[in-house]
């Protein structure tokens, strides 16, 4: 196995994880999350949606390292960090800032904050609650599905803003 083998190695685990991690908050901002708000039982909807995600959470979290990491690769196998200096290559610093924000919520605000105070705020104002955590979560899904729409058509060279 060469060099280049190893790159397109790099590249499809990067296209799955991708798949599988976005996919993944699709579902959770447009059925789960949608699904659990309209449950009668207010006081029954955080409990379920930290069983079902905290499912999703170790797929999440898998995906997301798998995903930073092949992204690193294929850049310094492509030797492309200059791109990062570039504006009309937009979308790979979308790319490096979706990643760190999932990241950071994954790996570190969620365990040590956000798991609590989700909690808190639900048994206060469970409609409020469910509310911001669904914007919360369709801000990061737009952003996710705009970054992937811009890398699809950057690598074919398509420029849609820049």
């Amino acid at each position: 196995m060469d060099a280049f083998d190893l790159f397109v190695i790099a590249r499809a685990l990067h296209v799955l994880g991708v798949v599988a991690w976005i996919g993944g908050v699709a579902f959770v901002t447009t059925v789960l999350i949608p699904a659990l708000r309209r449950m009668p039982e207010a006081d029954k909807r955080m409990e379920l949606f930290e069983k079902l995600e905290g499912r999703f959470s170790l797929q999440a979290k898998v995906t997301t390292l798998i995903t930073g990491a092949s992204g690193f690769y294929m850049v310094h196998f492509l030797g492309v960090w200059d791109r990062f200096l570039q504006p009309r290559f937009w979308w790979m610093h979308a790319m490096v800032l979706v990643w760190v924000i999932f990241s950071l919520v994954l790996f570190v605000l969620e365990p040590l904050v956000l798991h609590r105070k989700f909690k808190e705020m639900a048994q206060r104002d469970p409609e409020g609650t469910f509310r911001k955590l669904h914007l919360m979560h369709v801000v990061l899904l737009t952003l996710s599905l705009v970054t992937v729409a811009g890398a699809v058509a950057g690598t074919r060279g398509i420029r849609f803003f820049l």
